[in-house]
């Protein structure tokens, strides 16, 4: 870290591959111990999750509203990778894992089989419900559709249930275009967009834990930092004594 100047975190990935080959030669018989483990590890900085603004997703929605309906396949595929998304928080594996039979019409949940094989169930919007079932009537348009109840959610414009890279190249696509949004433009920022803003809203802990489907809540609290952080700006901006800096004169 001092001569090369490598961060924390690059200094504790070549520790963690130096003792996973260690634990190997030990298993062969070639060392008795692991001398890495003797190794003090840096500390990291936690990074706070990265998030979009509320009125730059509502700009993609808003220009993309009539997509699902008169658009190109690809393009209402994109909308509706944006649309599950942003609309209930999962993460990329589980979009690309869900079924037609995945949504409950009848009771608005769509149910996610997320880490450790866990099902869990996620409420849809009225407005979300809709636009599935208009995307799925592209579907239905395709030749090459597998029209099953087991058969994939999202469908390439092959028939083919989606793959990672499809699923990032649509994000950045979509997102490429919207003023506001110029950082990291990823799935996974979709999730914690969402996380924000239901805490920004009031939405206690406890119940964004169950959404996102996190093993404890020290995962979730994470999110409480960019609300304290927007706080903090709000405070500034319209807090009387903020404004003067605590002084008590004009």
């Amino acid at each position: 870290m001092d001569e090369k100047k490598e961060s924390a975190k690059t200094v504790n990935l070549h520790l963690s591959v130096l003792s996973g080959f260690c634990k190997y030669l030990m298993k062969q018989g070639v060392l008795e111990s692991n001398p890495v483990r003797l190794v003090s590890r840096p500390k990291q900085e936690k990074r706070l999750p990265v998030f979009y603004r509320e009125d730059s997703m509502q700009e993609y929605f808003e220009r993309t509203k009539g997509v699902l309906e008169y658009g190109k396949y690809e393009d209402q595929l994109e909308r509706m990778i944006l649309g599950l998304l942003y609309g209930t928080g999962i993460r990329r594996s589980e979009l690309i894992s869900l079924n037609r039979d995945s949504v409950d019409y009848a009771r608005r949940v769509l149910r996610v089989r997320g880490k450790g094989d866990k099902m869990r169930e996620i409420p849809l919007t009225p407005s979300l419900c809709d636009e599935i079932l208009l995307y799925l009537q592209s579907v239905d348009s395709l030749k090459c559709a597998d029209r099953s109840d087991g058969a994939p959610l999202l469908q390439t414009p092959g028939g083919v249930r989606l793959y990672p890279v499809y699923v990032d190249r649509a994000v950045k696509a979509a997102l490429g275009s919207v003023d506001g949004i110029t950082g990291r433009k990823s799935p996974h920022v979709l999730r914690h967009t969402l996380a924000t803003e239901l805490l920004d809203g009031g939405t206690d802990l406890n119940s964004i834990k169950e959404l996102l489907g996190h093993s404890s809540l020290a995962a979730t609290q994470v999110y409480t930092h960019n609300s304290i952080e927007r706080l903090q700006t709000v405070y500034k901006s319209a807090h009387p004594r903020a404004k003067t800096d605590g002084n008590h004169g004009d």
